[in-house]
């Protein structure tokens, strides 16, 4: 992930790759295609004997099923719908849910990504319930992904859902793909936002959406 900016560790300051309101999102979530689990099961058998294992072995004769069935899972997301409210009270200043847990599968690797998802938004005319702002995260996540992407995706379900007159998304993640193989970076943390209106535009409430997010302020 070449486009964003890295963390050293956790403790060291952090800086934002903002994913520009107006770039296209790429590879909207399409599960149309049914699951074949069967046909999984048979994949990964083959995938093991592939790698000069013998999936007919006593330790591994239940591995085919055990990694298909786990991929099922991390790549189903569970059902819900969007619970709104009128704003009756014509409530106009952030809302933010931090440190929202989630946990994905890296689309170039099929290794986990996982971290938390800072929402913040300022509502218009609806509310929602704030449990469904995890739960669209739980949405995205569970897919094949790039993080970049979900940022976009997060941010764009809210923007459609609510049509607030802003909306603030962060995410905090550590790749395994980066940490276990290849450069073997520990510990690195990838953070990827997307501001949109006045969570963007206005200079006070971008500060205090990245500031309720734990991130050090910077201009987008």
């Amino acid at each position: 992930m070449t486009s964003t900016e890295l963390a050293a560790s956790a403790t060291s300051a952090r800086r934002l790759h903002a994913v520009a309101p107006d770039e296209p999102v790429d590879g909207a979530i399409d599960r149309a295609g049914a699951i074949d689990r069967a046909g999984a099961i048979e994949a990964i058998e083959s995938l093991l004997a592939a790698l000069g294992r013998d999936p007919g072995s006593t330790h591994l004769a239940e591995t085919p099923r055990r990694v298909a069935d786990a991929l099922i899972e991390l790549l189903t997301p569970h059902p819900f719908a969007a619970t709104t409210f009128a704003n009756d009270e014509h409530y106009d200043e952030l809302v933010v849910v931090a440190d929202i847990p989630f946990s994905s599968l890296c689309e170039h690797h099929l290794l986990p990504f996982r971290g938390v998802a800072h929402i913040g938004y300022v509502p218009g005319d609806r509310l929602v319930g704030l449990s469904k702002l995890a739960r669209v995260v739980e949405l995205f996540a569970r897919d094949l992904q790039v993080q970049e992407r979900m940022t976009r995706q997060i941010a764009d379900w809210i923007g459609e859902t609510l049509e607030p007159s802003g909306v603030g998304v962060v995410l905090e993640a550590e790749h395994l793909c980066m940490s276990l193989r290849g450069v073997q970076a520990e510990g690195t943390r990838t953070v990827t936002s997307s501001l949109v209106g006045s969570v963007r535009d206005d200079d006070r409430t971008r500060r205090e959406f990245l500031a309720r997010a734990g991130l050090r302020g910077t201009e987008a």
